[in-house]
């Protein structure tokens, strides 16, 4: 037995007390959907603290909320161009094409960044052509980075889900979220904070590393579906029907159904409400961080709030918090998480300074990314090819902008309430506002997850299709 194979046993003994028994070519086969997802989470969150330091270097942060409102317009398009791509292109496809694409446009801002990114006074001398040109390279970069999180993430779990029967996702996928984490764990502080650290005035180095990072993820996936045994690649339904949904399914094919059925409506409403809540947070953590820290500090300062976030959550899955979806039921993970958010508003209304705020943060992330996510993305297994690429293609990206639209509309709203928009965030004002919406919206999730959960368990027993 080689050096390797012995390596690799070590390994599947110590994963089997958090994710469980594995066959061995199953277990291979979740490393390397593990080792492209841990690329993509990866990149994912080193995209996301740049995004805000330097679109609160190019705009400010007051207009965050502003941003993520029209994310949500600007998305769509982008929803209908992905969506045509899956009814004519293959999932092996777009998961070359969507890094290809990512990769080289990371490139471009590269340079980009460069020459626009400077010091506030420096900004504010600029002549109004040029300092409108810099607002809106903030807003396309700000944009853009959105657009990652949303189609590249959730066609990962799309082609996840339909290559990997129920009872083989309840103990890879845990697995596979780990690597995730552990990408999101390396990733910013090495990267994001690079600049910062060598003395750097922009964020060009980082975003060079990253757009070589993004273009790996090819030769990878075409290494995975090279390596891996086709029965380990059947989906939870026939070939046939994967491929007679792909015909027929148009764009607005996964808001019919999403509409249609209280199953969807249900996953579309967790996923609401978490970002809802989440967002107003986000809005006053990133408010008094960008109030202590500038620049490329402040691309360092989130590049350790985003590892502390994976950190965290890699801890989560280390220590087994994947065994209460594997012994108690995805019911039950999906019930905690409302649970865990509702005891952080608690918090979040009687403290209110940038650490405990970071930590806040730090939880409410890491706990859904660890327990809440997976579990989410079970409940996809039981539904139709047609649903796993066209639903959740609307639930995670259009209805995802939707709710953190819903979250920013919420903090611009509250302006009226002072005449100084910067002190709005951790007024009095604002912080009752925030328990008297949060609160009902988090006893409404728990219902939800309560039925999704016995929706799920009920058609995982009788192997039926929900919808």
């Amino acid at each position: 037995m080689d050096n390797g194979s012995i390596l690799l046993r070590l390994f599947q003994w110590i994963c089997r007390f958090n994710f469980g028994t594995f066959e061995r070519e199953e277990f291979k086969k979740f490393l390397r959907m593990g080792l492209i997802f841990a690329l993509i989470i990866g990149v994912y969150w080193t995209l996301r603290p740049l995004k805000d330091a330097i679109f609160i270097q190019l705009v400010g942060s007051l207009q965050l909320p502003f941003a993520k409102t029209v994310s949500v317009l600007a998305l769509l398009p982008l929803v209908i161009f992905y969506t045509k791509l899956l009814e004519k292109t293959s999932r092996e496809k777009m998961l070359i094409i969507l890094p290809t694409f990512y990769g080289l446009s990371v490139l471009c801002f590269s340079i980009l960044m460069m020459i626009a990114q400077a010091p506030p006074e420096e900004i504010a001398q600029r002549s109004l052509f040029l300092l409108a040109g810099t607002k809106i390279l903030g807003y396309t970069w700000y944009l853009f980075v959105e657009s990652f999180g949303s189609l590249v993430v959730a066609l990962f779990w799309a082609f996840a889900v339909d290559a990997t029967p129920p009872i083989s996702a309840k103990r890879g996928f845990p697995l596979v979220v780990t690597f995730g984490q552990l990408g999101g764990v390396i990733f910013p502080y090495t990267i994001a904070g690079m600049p910062h650290r060598l003395g750097f005035s922009t964020d060009f180095l980082s975003l060079i590393c990253l757009s070589l990072i993004i273009l790996c993820i090819i030769p990878l996936v075409r290494y995975f579906l090279r390596a891996t045994p086709p029965p380990l690649l059947t989906s939870f339904h026939e070939k046939k029907e994967a491929e007679k949904t792909q015909e027929e399914a148009g764009f607005f094919e996964g808001l019919k159904l999403l509409l249609r059925n209280r199953y969807l409506l249900g996953i579309f409403a967790a996923n609401f409400i978490y970002e809802v809540v989440v967002t107003i947070f986000d809005f006053n953590f990133k408010v008094m961080a960008s109030g202590k820290y500038s620049g490329v500090a402040l691309s360092n300062y989130l590049s350790i709030y985003g590892s502390s976030v994976n950190m965290v959550s890699l801890l989560c899955l280390l220590l087994g918090i994947s065994n209460v979806t594997r012994f108690l039921g995805v019911g039950v993970a999906l019930a905690a998480m409302p649970l865990i958010l509702g005891l952080a508003l608690l918090g979040f209304l009687s403290l209110h300074t940038l650490p405990f705020l970071f930590a806040l943060m730090v939880g409410s992330k890491a706990i859904n990314y660890a327990l809440n996510g997976p579990a989410l993305k079970q409940l996809y297994i039981p539904t139709t090819t047609e649903v796993k690429f066209k639903a959740q293609a609307w639930i995670e990206t259009f209805g995802s902008r939707t709710s953190k639209q819903a979250g920013s509309i919420f903090n611009m709203s509250l302006a009226p309430l002072q005449r100084a928009f910067g002190t709005l965030a951790g007024s009095s004002h604002y912080l009752m506002l925030s328990g008297i919406l949060c609160f009902p919206l988090l006893a409404l999730w728990l219902v939800i997850a309560i039925f999704l959960g016995n929706s799920f368990r009920r058609a995982i027993k009788e192997k039926t299709v929900i919808c």
